[in-house]
């Protein structure tokens, strides 16, 4: 049978306790001294203590910029983690959620990993427990599991395959072609997606990402009558009715790619607000205008935002590496179980780089999708 099947109830990680915890722990907004005197000392301590900050497009401007102006740098999960293993830095501080400083860790485990806050985490991966991802893999054992980046360590260790959504259509329809049934976790919308264009059998895990989810399609069809000349840039971790009206779905540096390169004078992008920092930095005469959510009831038109995200900030890097604190451990045997589904999802980019690099909708090669 070729089909979609949820078997699994839908996460609690959406509730409001978790995420009002998180927007607590959001700093207050810096005045431009505060910023400058910050920065300066970040800067210091990166360079004496031999430290390199990389940096995820969602978090604050001040934290990306100070990446790129102090040779680290700012990009998707994936190459966060790629760019830590091949620095030579053996100390990396890592901007973004948790599970892309374990990505970090379990990919360099011979270095030093610090983040800013580690209770910046992630709805899909709050919403995935690694024991019961491990009861939902016992009950279907004909399938091959697949599980999308943004999972903690112990479900990747539980995995095959790991995948971003850069090439998330590639390995599903090679293993398709195989005759492998699919075990796919955490989001549902971009395994939606993956099984409406490979016509696998995917059995879901019920997850989504709690700013994408948010995203709706009428509301998005109203806002392109007001801009008729804009092209819309989707995340595929958005619903199916938005990703229907998408001119390119693809991951974040893919959407970056596509402001940069298109012709239109506007944009609605369909992503975490913090992307358009980077966005207007690389493309300044270009107009953003952001996908509307309309807000938990209405009380917004867009609150694009992860609360996860918001917690890192200037002063968590410097309390990094003045103290130490925030490190990353990821334990034996889950580390070299979780390295594994990793390595054969790199393994199978480097030998099918055209199979990659295949347009599909918007996805480009080698570009994760957090």
């Amino acid at each position: 049978m070729n089909g979609l099947q949820f078997d699994y109830t839908r996460q609690d990680a959406s509730g409001q306790s978790c995420t009002a915890l998180a927007w607590a722990k959001a700093p207050k907004p810096l005045t431009r001294d505060e910023r400058a005197h910050l920065k300066e000392r970040a800067r210091t301590l990166l360079k004496e203590r031999g430290a390199v900050l990389v940096a995820h497009y969602y978090v604050d401007g001040d934290l990306q910029d100070l990446a790129v102006e102090t040779g680290g740098c700012v990009s998707d999960s994936l190459e966060m983690a790629r760019f830590g293993r091949d620095h030579a830095a053996q100390t990396l501080i890592v901007a973004g959620v948790r599970f892309m400083g374990e990505s970090a860790k379990i990919l360099s485990p011979e270095k030093r990993v610090l983040m800013p806050d580690l209770d910046a985490t992630c709805s899909l991966d709050l919403g995935c427990p690694a024991d019961q991802f491990a009861a939902f893999c016992d009950a279907h054992p004909d399938r091959t599991v697949v599980v999308y980046a943004n999972t903690s360590a112990a479900v990747k260790a539980r995995a095959d395959w790991m995948v971003t959504s850069s090439c998330a259509l590639s390995i599903v329809g090679h293993l398709h072609a195989q005759g492998k049934k699919i075990l796919w976790a955490p989001d549902r919308h971009l395994g939606s997606y993956v099984q409406r264009q490979t016509g696998a059998d995917m059995l879901m895990w019920s997850g989504d990402c709690i700013v994408h989810n948010e995203f709706k399609g009428t509301e998005l069809e109203l806002l392109r009558q007001e801009h008729p000349l804009a092209k819309v840039l989707v995340h595929p971790e958005s619903p199916q009715s938005v990703v229907e009206q998408a001119d390119v779905v693809g991951s974040t540096a893919q959407l970056l790619k596509a402001v940069i390169e298109m012709d239109a004078p506007e944009f609605i992008v369909a992503t975490d607000n913090g992307m358009f920092h980077r966005m207007h930095q690389a493309a300044p005469n270009k107009v953003l205008i952001e996908a509307p959510t309309a807000g938990n009831s209405a009380t917004c038109k867009s609150c694009a935002h992860c609360p996860w995200m918001a917690m890192n900030a200037l002063q968590g890097v410097i309390d990094c590496l003045e103290q130490g604190s925030g490190e990353i451990h990821v334990e034996e045997p889950v580390r070299s179980q979780a390295l594994g589904c990793i390595d054969r999802m790199l393994d199978f980019v480097k030998a099918n780089p055209a199979a990659i690099a295949r347009p599909a909708q918007g996805f480009v090669p080698n570009i994760g999708a957090a």
